[in-house]
């Protein structure tokens, strides 16, 4: 789709607006409100009168620019604190500490609630000056948090980035007659809703695909290839059936369980070498992320005992509830390695790393190590002793290269439907910027379509 662009521009002197409409206005950004003022923290909640919403930077929908209260954190909040900073509807949150290197501070999101709340000292309250369109203004602050604006005005301190608000309200924007900050506002409403619908459907066809590509890795180790193959009872009841020909035998018989080492351990007065570990972050579902590996001191004599084989089976010990169990091969691509106390070397001793590690990324496998965990809120963890137990079905050698190279096909296929779907929400994201963008300095006239 195509808009038509305005009948006059003029030069904005603003190297971020180019030229805009003609008959637009430029100033500083803080003209559009009329100030803004830290959140508060509060005390616990008390289930009295002083309870109250706060929203935090985790409540920030940076896709929808607004606040996502689901689930809102309950603050005490009194009376002499709340003076300023009780958000109404159409307040602009503006973040304030926090960031990093790939997302800077200075997100700015629509508090568009009905219910009154506070926000946290790492958020601002922002109030939109009469004649301003709140809902126009948050595209606005999108745009140039888009081309870093804000990065001008953080100031690194601790480790944190922190905003300097004056600093950044004195940056320049465009300003519309507020009809047509209304007609843009509108017209983004729309739009963007719609690219966010079609994100939204990518998101879940890959969330298909990572079950369907689950399922048939699951079925393949599982029931064989051949669908008429007599099956027997496995023994085990979560399992159940499995072809007649198969064995079905506890890991700790065909392969050794190694842990990895505690960070932060006193070695005293021996001798230490410096390694590379690997962490849980390292060790992802199907692959290893190596472009981030951290190093430790252990004694050198240790070194023989930890390091990692070319064969081994890296597997998490916990984490999220996602991120138990998962893991991959290991290929001897840094060497030595070792690992975290986090993640476990499976070394097999009667059994192919590939098949090993085919069966520990089952769906079986999978359920074994979720019933056998210690779980706590969100987070789970397997003992070695656990992890041995884990019943290993094995196929003749001749069957698990076939099925093997059978997954090996299948996940290729679920592998380039899932890149081609993430490469749509990519550019999808990349309209959506360039659109809002366009539309708030007036590269393109929306009124028509608003």
């Amino acid at each position: 789709m195509s808009f038509p662009r305005y009948p006059a521009y003029k030069d904005s002197g603003v190297e971020w607006l180019g030229e805009v409409p003609g008959h637009w206005e430029v100033d500083r950004l803080k003209r559009s409100t009329t100030g803004s003022k830290n959140g508060v923290w509060g005390d616990e909640a008390k289930q009295d009168l002083n309870d109250i919403p706060c929203v935090r930077v985790a409540d920030f929908d940076r896709q929808a620019l607004r606040v996502e209260l689901d689930e809102p954190t309950i603050r005490n909040v009194v009376d002499s604190e709340r003076v300023g900073r009780v958000l109404k509807q159409g307040d602009l949150l503006l973040e304030k500490s926090g960031g990093g290197e790939g997302q800077p501070v200075g997100c700015v999101v629509l508090y568009d609630d009905i219910l009154p709340a506070v926000c946290s000292n790492f958020v601002a309250r922002v109030q939109i000056a009469p004649g301003m369109d709140s809902s126009f203004w948050r595209y606005v602050h999108a745009a140039a948090y888009a081309v870093r604006l804000n990065t001008r005005s953080i100031k690194q301190t601790s480790g944190i980035q922190n905003l300097d608000a004056s600093q950044y309200f004195d940056e320049r924007g465009a300003f519309p007659p507020l009809p047509e900050q209304t007609q843009i506002a509108a017209f983004l409403d729309r739009e963007t809703a719609k690219i966010d619908t079609l994100v939204a459907e990518q998101r879940q066809l890959m969330a298909l695909l990572k079950e369907k590509r689950q399922a048939v890795i699951s079925h393949a180790v599982t029931r064989s290839l051949n669908p008429h193959a007599p099956l027997r009872p496995s023994g085990i009841e979560w399992l159940g059936d499995v072809p007649e020909h198969w064995d079905v035998t506890p890991l700790k018989y065909i392969a050794d369980v190694q842990t990895g080492v505690a960070k932060g351990k006193d070695h005293g007065a021996r001798n230490t070498i410096s390694v590379p570990y690997l962490r849980v972050a390292n060790v992802q579902d199907g692959y290893l992320d190596l472009e981030t590996v951290a190093m430790m001191d252990i004694p050198a004599e240790d070194l023989p005992r930890y390091a990692l084989q070319p064969g081994d089976v890296l597997m998490n010990e916990g984490g999220d509830f996602d991120k138990l169990g998962r893991g991959h091969v290991w290929d001897g691509q840094i060497d030595p390695c070792i690992t975290q106390n986090h993640v476990f070397a499976v070394r097999p001793r009667k059994v192919a790393s590939a098949w090993l590690n085919a069966i520990t990324g089952s769906n079986f496998a999978q359920f074994y190590f979720m019933t056998r965990s210690k779980q706590s809120t969100n987070l789970a963890s397997i003992s070695s002793t656990n992890l041995m137990e884990l019943p290993v079905i094995l196929p003749p050698e001749s069957e698990q290269h076939a099925i093997l190279a059978f997954i090996a096909d299948q996940t290729a296929r679920f592998d380039t439907l899932t890149t081609e779907a993430q490469r749509a929400i990519a550019l999808l994201q990349e309209r959506r910027t360039a659109l809002i963008s366009a539309a708030v300095t007036g590269q393109i006239d929306v009124r028509g379509a608003a």
